[in-house]
Protein backbone atom coordinates (compact mmCIF):
# COMPACT_ATOMS: atom_id res chain seq x y z
CA UNK A 1 0.00 0.00 0.00
CA UNK A 2 0.96 3.50 -1.07
CA UNK A 3 1.91 5.37 1.88
CA UNK A 4 3.59 8.71 0.92
CA UNK A 5 3.35 11.45 -1.59
CA UNK A 6 5.52 14.17 -2.66
CA UNK A 7 4.70 16.87 -4.86
CA UNK A 8 6.87 19.19 -6.65
CA UNK A 9 6.89 22.93 -7.24
CA UNK A 10 9.68 23.88 -9.21
CA UNK A 11 9.55 27.73 -8.95
CA UNK A 12 11.46 29.85 -6.90
CA UNK A 13 11.97 34.45 -7.03
CA UNK A 14 16.15 33.57 -7.65
CA UNK A 15 17.65 30.19 -8.48
CA UNK A 16 20.61 29.42 -5.80
CA UNK A 17 23.61 28.81 -7.32
CA UNK A 18 24.43 25.60 -6.11
CA UNK A 19 20.53 23.65 -7.20
CA UNK A 20 20.26 21.30 -9.66
CA UNK A 21 16.84 20.58 -8.49
CA UNK A 22 13.47 21.39 -11.37
CA UNK A 23 13.30 25.16 -11.06
CA UNK A 24 11.81 28.27 -12.96
CA UNK A 25 11.76 31.84 -12.14
CA UNK A 26 8.45 32.49 -10.66
CA UNK A 27 5.38 33.64 -13.15
CA UNK A 28 2.51 34.30 -11.99
CA UNK A 29 0.43 32.94 -15.23
CA UNK A 30 2.93 30.05 -15.79
CA UNK A 31 2.55 28.90 -12.13
CA UNK A 32 -1.51 29.06 -12.59
CA UNK A 33 -0.59 26.83 -15.57
CA UNK A 34 0.93 24.37 -13.47
CA UNK A 35 -1.29 23.92 -11.18
CA UNK A 36 -3.96 23.34 -13.10
CA UNK A 37 -1.39 20.47 -14.84
CA UNK A 38 -0.57 19.13 -10.96
CA UNK A 39 -4.58 18.60 -10.04
CA UNK A 40 -5.13 16.93 -13.18
CA UNK A 41 -1.78 14.65 -13.01
CA UNK A 42 -3.05 13.54 -9.34
CA UNK A 43 -6.35 12.70 -10.85
CA UNK A 44 -4.49 10.41 -12.99
CA UNK A 45 -3.28 8.82 -10.40
CA UNK A 46 -6.10 9.13 -7.88
CA UNK A 47 -9.39 9.28 -9.16
CA UNK A 48 -12.33 10.67 -7.50
CA UNK A 49 -11.64 8.21 -4.13
CA UNK A 50 -9.61 10.29 -1.51
CA UNK A 51 -6.60 8.13 -0.79
CA UNK A 52 -5.08 7.43 3.09
CA UNK A 53 -1.48 7.98 3.31
CA UNK A 54 1.03 7.92 6.43
CA UNK A 55 2.90 11.21 5.04
CA UNK A 56 2.82 14.29 2.40
CA UNK A 57 5.78 16.74 1.46
CA UNK A 58 5.41 19.66 -0.78
CA UNK A 59 9.25 20.50 -1.85
CA UNK A 60 10.65 22.14 -4.60
CA UNK A 61 12.15 24.56 -5.99
CA UNK A 62 10.53 26.77 -3.21
CA UNK A 63 6.49 26.07 -2.34
CA UNK A 64 6.16 29.25 -0.35
CA UNK A 65 6.91 31.57 -3.72
CA UNK A 66 3.44 30.68 -4.71
CA UNK A 67 1.17 34.11 -4.31
CA UNK A 68 -1.23 33.44 -1.65
CA UNK A 69 -3.96 32.47 -3.49
CA UNK A 70 -2.17 30.00 -5.34
CA UNK A 71 -1.21 28.47 -2.01
CA UNK A 72 -4.42 27.98 -0.84
CA UNK A 73 -5.52 26.68 -3.84
CA UNK A 74 -2.54 23.88 -3.70
CA UNK A 75 -3.12 22.68 -0.21
CA UNK A 76 -6.88 22.42 -1.55
CA UNK A 77 -5.84 20.62 -4.53
CA UNK A 78 -3.88 18.15 -1.89
CA UNK A 79 -6.88 17.87 0.39
CA UNK A 80 -9.04 17.04 -2.79
CA UNK A 81 -7.02 13.85 -2.85
CA UNK A 82 -5.57 12.66 0.32
CA UNK A 83 -7.26 12.26 3.99
CA UNK A 84 -5.27 14.48 5.80
CA UNK A 85 -6.00 13.98 9.87
CA UNK A 86 -4.21 14.54 12.58
CA UNK A 87 -1.67 11.69 12.87
CA UNK A 88 -0.32 12.79 9.06
CA UNK A 89 3.02 14.06 8.93
CA UNK A 90 2.46 17.09 6.43
CA UNK A 91 4.89 18.91 5.63
CA UNK A 92 5.74 21.86 3.38
CA UNK A 93 9.22 23.23 2.66
CA UNK A 94 9.52 27.04 3.05
CA UNK A 95 11.70 29.58 2.31
CA UNK A 96 12.20 32.24 5.67
CA UNK A 97 11.41 35.93 4.31
CA UNK A 98 8.55 34.16 2.04
CA UNK A 99 6.05 33.05 4.57
CA UNK A 100 3.15 35.57 4.54
CA UNK A 101 0.84 35.52 7.76
CA UNK A 102 -1.60 34.68 5.72
CA UNK A 103 0.22 31.38 4.48
CA UNK A 104 1.14 30.23 7.61
CA UNK A 105 -2.80 30.71 9.17
CA UNK A 106 -3.24 28.44 6.76
CA UNK A 107 -1.46 25.61 7.80
CA UNK A 108 -3.52 24.51 9.99
CA UNK A 109 -6.38 25.43 8.21
CA UNK A 110 -5.48 22.40 5.51
CA UNK A 111 -3.50 20.23 7.92
CA UNK A 112 -0.03 21.09 7.16
CA UNK A 113 1.68 20.45 10.34
CA UNK A 114 5.16 20.86 9.94
CA UNK A 115 7.90 23.04 8.19
CA UNK A 116 11.13 22.28 6.41
CA UNK A 117 13.26 25.62 6.25
CA UNK A 118 15.74 26.18 3.53
CA UNK A 119 18.16 28.32 5.96
CA UNK A 120 21.40 27.11 4.12
CA UNK A 121 23.55 29.25 6.52
CA UNK A 122 23.24 31.71 8.94
CA UNK A 123 25.53 34.39 7.39
CA UNK A 124 24.57 37.03 5.38
CA UNK A 125 27.66 37.54 3.14
CA UNK A 126 27.42 33.72 2.60
CA UNK A 127 23.67 33.88 1.79
CA UNK A 128 24.67 36.36 -0.84
CA UNK A 129 27.94 34.00 -2.28
CA UNK A 130 24.63 31.12 -2.67
CA UNK A 131 22.32 33.73 -4.45
CA UNK A 132 20.14 33.28 -1.33
CA UNK A 133 17.42 36.43 -1.43
CA UNK A 134 16.77 35.94 2.63
CA UNK A 135 18.53 37.32 5.30
CA UNK A 136 19.58 35.78 9.08
CA UNK A 137 16.67 38.12 10.34
CA UNK A 138 14.48 36.47 8.05
CA UNK A 139 15.02 33.59 9.99
CA UNK A 140 14.27 34.80 12.74
CA UNK A 141 11.15 36.28 11.99
CA UNK A 142 9.64 33.56 10.13
CA UNK A 143 10.64 31.03 13.19
CA UNK A 144 9.00 33.58 15.59
CA UNK A 145 5.98 33.87 13.29
CA UNK A 146 5.37 30.26 12.97
CA UNK A 147 5.65 29.98 16.81
CA UNK A 148 2.96 32.36 17.25
CA UNK A 149 0.52 30.50 14.72
CA UNK A 150 1.12 27.09 16.71
CA UNK A 151 3.34 26.02 14.14
CA UNK A 152 6.13 24.20 16.28
CA UNK A 153 7.31 21.08 14.38
CA UNK A 154 10.01 22.47 12.16
CA UNK A 155 12.99 21.48 10.74
CA UNK A 156 15.83 23.84 9.44
CA UNK A 157 18.31 22.48 6.77
CA UNK A 158 21.57 23.80 6.36
CA UNK A 159 24.75 23.26 3.86
CA UNK A 160 28.63 22.84 4.87
CA UNK A 161 31.91 22.92 3.21
CA UNK A 162 31.03 25.72 1.33
CA UNK A 163 33.39 27.96 -0.68
CA UNK A 164 35.62 29.80 1.97
CA UNK A 165 34.42 28.34 5.11
CA UNK A 166 36.58 27.29 7.50
CA UNK A 167 35.96 25.02 10.64
CA UNK A 168 35.61 27.93 13.12
CA UNK A 169 32.72 29.29 10.67
CA UNK A 170 31.03 26.31 10.31
CA UNK A 171 31.54 25.74 14.29
CA UNK A 172 29.63 28.85 14.81
CA UNK A 173 26.64 28.60 12.18
CA UNK A 174 25.92 25.06 14.32
CA UNK A 175 25.55 26.70 17.68
CA UNK A 176 23.45 29.64 16.13
CA UNK A 177 21.38 26.90 14.78
CA UNK A 178 20.69 24.57 17.93
CA UNK A 179 19.72 27.71 19.65
CA UNK A 180 16.41 28.29 17.62
CA UNK A 181 16.42 24.87 20.36
CA UNK A 182 13.92 23.72 16.61
CA UNK A 183 12.96 19.58 17.09
CA UNK A 184 14.81 18.86 13.60
CA UNK A 185 17.88 19.72 11.55
CA UNK A 186 19.50 18.46 8.51
CA UNK A 187 22.81 19.23 7.05
CA UNK A 188 24.49 18.20 3.77
CA UNK A 189 27.77 18.67 2.26
CA UNK A 190 27.81 21.21 -0.52
CA UNK A 191 28.00 19.39 -3.67
CA UNK A 192 28.98 21.28 -7.05
CA UNK A 193 26.66 19.53 -9.37
CA UNK A 194 26.29 20.51 -13.36
CA UNK A 195 24.53 22.87 -15.10
CA UNK A 196 24.99 24.85 -11.87
CA UNK A 197 26.32 28.39 -11.51
CA UNK A 198 29.02 27.18 -8.90
CA UNK A 199 30.11 24.20 -11.71
CA UNK A 200 30.84 26.63 -14.27
CA UNK A 201 33.05 28.82 -12.06
CA UNK A 202 34.45 25.37 -10.50
CA UNK A 203 35.61 24.54 -14.00
CA UNK A 204 37.02 27.93 -14.44
CA UNK A 205 39.15 27.54 -11.48
CA UNK A 206 37.23 30.23 -9.52
CA UNK A 207 35.66 28.73 -7.00
CA UNK A 208 36.37 25.90 -4.70
CA UNK A 209 35.38 23.66 -1.47
CA UNK A 210 37.39 23.25 1.98
CA UNK A 211 39.50 20.11 1.90
CA UNK A 212 38.21 17.11 2.59
CA UNK A 213 39.89 16.61 6.11
CA UNK A 214 38.30 19.82 6.46
CA UNK A 215 34.76 18.66 5.63
CA UNK A 216 35.42 15.34 7.47
CA UNK A 217 35.98 17.65 10.97
CA UNK A 218 32.89 19.82 10.00
CA UNK A 219 31.10 16.53 9.98
CA UNK A 220 32.31 15.35 12.80
CA UNK A 221 31.25 18.20 14.88
CA UNK A 222 27.98 18.32 13.28
CA UNK A 223 27.64 14.90 14.92
CA UNK A 224 29.11 15.89 18.21
CA UNK A 225 27.22 19.09 18.49
CA UNK A 226 23.79 17.52 17.72
CA UNK A 227 24.18 14.54 19.58
CA UNK A 228 25.18 17.12 23.27
CA UNK A 229 21.85 19.20 22.27
CA UNK A 230 20.17 15.95 22.85
CA UNK A 231 19.22 15.40 18.91
CA UNK A 232 18.99 11.76 18.18
CA UNK A 233 21.57 11.16 14.96
CA UNK A 234 19.31 8.82 13.18
CA UNK A 235 19.97 9.14 9.49
CA UNK A 236 23.58 10.15 7.94
CA UNK A 237 22.65 13.89 7.66
CA UNK A 238 19.50 14.01 10.09
CA UNK A 239 18.86 14.49 13.50
CA UNK A 240 16.19 15.12 15.65
CA UNK A 241 14.52 14.87 19.38
CA UNK A 242 12.36 11.72 19.76
CA UNK A 243 9.26 11.56 17.97
CA UNK A 244 10.56 14.10 15.44
CA UNK A 245 12.16 11.99 13.30
CA UNK A 246 10.80 13.09 9.10
CA UNK A 247 8.57 10.25 8.76
CA UNK A 248 8.46 11.21 5.04
CA UNK A 249 12.07 10.70 4.30
CA UNK A 250 11.86 7.60 6.40
CA UNK A 251 9.61 5.99 3.77
CA UNK A 252 12.50 6.40 1.42
CA UNK A 253 15.21 4.88 3.62
CA UNK A 254 13.06 1.90 4.41
CA UNK A 255 12.76 1.16 0.32
CA UNK A 256 8.94 1.74 0.64
CA UNK A 257 6.81 2.85 -2.60
CA UNK A 258 5.26 6.46 -2.92
CA UNK A 259 3.62 8.80 -4.92
CA UNK A 260 5.68 11.68 -7.20
CA UNK A 261 3.82 14.48 -8.98
CA UNK A 262 4.49 17.74 -10.47
CA UNK A 263 7.63 18.24 -13.21
CA UNK A 264 10.82 16.16 -12.57
CA UNK A 265 9.47 14.68 -9.74
CA UNK A 266 10.26 10.84 -9.20
CA UNK A 267 7.73 8.42 -7.76
CA UNK A 268 8.09 4.26 -6.90
CA UNK A 269 5.25 2.66 -7.79
CA UNK A 270 3.76 -1.29 -8.13
CA UNK A 271 7.77 -1.80 -8.55
CA UNK A 272 8.80 0.93 -10.73
CA UNK A 273 10.74 3.81 -10.52
CA UNK A 274 8.99 6.63 -12.25
CA UNK A 275 10.55 10.04 -13.37
CA UNK A 276 8.50 12.92 -14.53
CA UNK A 277 9.29 15.37 -17.32
CA UNK A 278 11.54 18.02 -15.65
CA UNK A 279 11.10 21.40 -18.61
CA UNK A 280 7.79 22.67 -17.59
CA UNK A 281 6.49 23.40 -21.15
CA UNK A 282 6.99 19.31 -21.68
CA UNK A 283 5.22 18.40 -18.41
CA UNK A 284 2.58 20.71 -19.05
CA UNK A 285 1.85 19.88 -22.13
CA UNK A 286 2.04 15.89 -22.38
CA UNK A 287 -0.67 16.44 -19.29
CA UNK A 288 -2.95 18.62 -21.60
CA UNK A 289 -2.96 15.42 -24.01
CA UNK A 290 -4.40 13.36 -21.69
CA UNK A 291 -1.23 11.41 -21.00
CA UNK A 292 0.87 10.68 -17.54
CA UNK A 293 3.65 13.34 -17.65
CA UNK A 294 6.73 10.12 -17.37
CA UNK A 295 9.89 10.65 -19.04
CA UNK A 296 10.62 7.01 -18.13
CA UNK A 297 9.91 3.79 -16.02
CA UNK A 298 12.41 1.53 -14.90
CA UNK A 299 10.83 -1.88 -13.72
CA UNK A 300 12.87 -2.40 -10.41
CA UNK A 301 14.65 -6.37 -10.17
CA UNK A 302 14.70 -8.47 -7.32
CA UNK A 303 18.56 -7.26 -7.52
CA UNK A 304 18.27 -3.90 -7.43
CA UNK A 305 15.57 -3.89 -4.45
CA UNK A 306 18.31 -5.78 -2.49
CA UNK A 307 20.98 -3.14 -3.34
CA UNK A 308 18.97 -0.36 -2.43
CA UNK A 309 17.74 -1.93 0.90
CA UNK A 310 20.69 -1.83 2.02
CA UNK A 311 22.50 1.77 0.53
CA UNK A 312 19.06 3.12 2.00
CA UNK A 313 18.89 1.20 4.75
CA UNK A 314 22.39 1.92 5.82
CA UNK A 315 21.80 5.53 5.94
CA UNK A 316 20.00 5.48 9.04
CA UNK A 317 22.15 4.98 12.20
CA UNK A 318 19.68 1.97 13.26
CA UNK A 319 20.59 0.52 10.16
CA UNK A 320 19.31 -2.30 8.55
CA UNK A 321 17.24 -5.26 10.14
CA UNK A 322 18.37 -8.47 9.37
CA UNK A 323 15.03 -10.61 10.17
CA UNK A 324 13.09 -7.40 8.08
CA UNK A 325 15.60 -8.37 5.18
CA UNK A 326 14.52 -12.19 5.24
CA UNK A 327 10.68 -11.48 5.07
CA UNK A 328 11.07 -8.98 2.14
CA UNK A 329 13.21 -11.13 0.24
CA UNK A 330 13.71 -14.73 1.97
CA UNK A 331 17.64 -14.68 2.07
CA UNK A 332 19.76 -14.38 4.64
CA UNK A 333 21.79 -10.95 4.83
CA UNK A 334 25.04 -12.46 5.89
CA UNK A 335 24.88 -15.52 3.43
CA UNK A 336 24.40 -13.58 1.00
CA UNK A 337 26.73 -11.06 2.14
CA UNK A 338 29.67 -13.39 3.82
CA UNK A 339 32.72 -11.76 2.79
CA UNK A 340 31.55 -8.34 2.55
CA UNK A 341 29.84 -7.99 5.98
CA UNK A 342 33.30 -9.74 7.60
CA UNK A 343 35.44 -7.86 5.41
CA UNK A 344 33.52 -3.77 6.25
CA UNK A 345 33.45 -5.55 10.06
CA UNK A 346 37.02 -6.33 10.00
CA UNK A 347 37.91 -2.56 8.78
CA UNK A 348 35.75 -1.42 11.70
CA UNK A 349 32.93 0.21 9.31
CA UNK A 350 30.48 -2.36 10.12
CA UNK A 351 28.63 -3.85 13.29
CA UNK A 352 25.45 -5.68 14.13
CA UNK A 353 23.48 -4.66 17.44
CA UNK A 354 20.60 -6.04 18.48
CA UNK A 355 19.56 -7.54 15.26
CA UNK A 356 20.34 -5.10 12.96
CA UNK A 357 23.33 -4.31 10.47
CA UNK A 358 24.44 -0.84 10.65
CA UNK A 359 27.86 1.33 10.07
CA UNK A 360 30.09 2.57 12.44
CA UNK A 361 31.00 6.28 13.79
CA UNK A 362 33.98 5.27 11.31
CA UNK A 363 31.82 3.85 8.20
CA UNK A 364 30.11 6.86 8.03
CA UNK A 365 32.54 9.04 7.00
CA UNK A 366 33.31 6.53 4.34
CA UNK A 367 29.97 5.72 3.49
CA UNK A 368 30.22 5.15 -0.21
CA UNK A 369 32.52 2.72 -0.07
CA UNK A 370 30.58 0.72 2.24
CA UNK A 371 27.46 1.33 -0.18
CA UNK A 372 29.64 0.23 -3.18
CA UNK A 373 30.34 -2.86 -1.29
CA UNK A 374 26.82 -4.15 -1.37
CA UNK A 375 26.69 -3.93 -5.42
CA UNK A 376 25.89 -7.57 -6.75
CA UNK A 377 27.34 -9.12 -9.60
CA UNK A 378 25.24 -9.77 -12.81
CA UNK A 379 24.30 -13.51 -12.95
CA UNK A 380 24.24 -14.00 -9.18
CA UNK A 381 21.52 -16.11 -8.16
CA UNK A 382 18.80 -14.29 -5.87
Amino acid sequence: MIQAVYIHIPFCHEICHYCDFTKNYYNETVADQYLDALHKEMHMYIGNEKKKVRTIYIGGGTPTSLSDKQFRRLLSIVNQYFEVSANLEFTVEANPGEFSQEKMKMLQQFGVNRISLGVQVLDDEFLKMLNRNHKVIDVERTVEGLHQNDMHNISMDFIYALPNQTLEHFHHTLKQAIGYNLPHYSAYALQIEPKTVFYMRYKKGKLSKPPEEIEALMYETLVEEMEIAGLHHYEISNFGKPGFESQHNLTYWDNQHYYGFGAGAHGYLANKRIVNLRPLNHYMKRIAEGEKPVLHEELITKKEKIEEEMFLGLRKSEGVSIQRFYDKYDLNIEDLYKYEVEMLKTKGWLEEVNGYLRMTKDGKLFGNDVFSSFLLEEGVKI
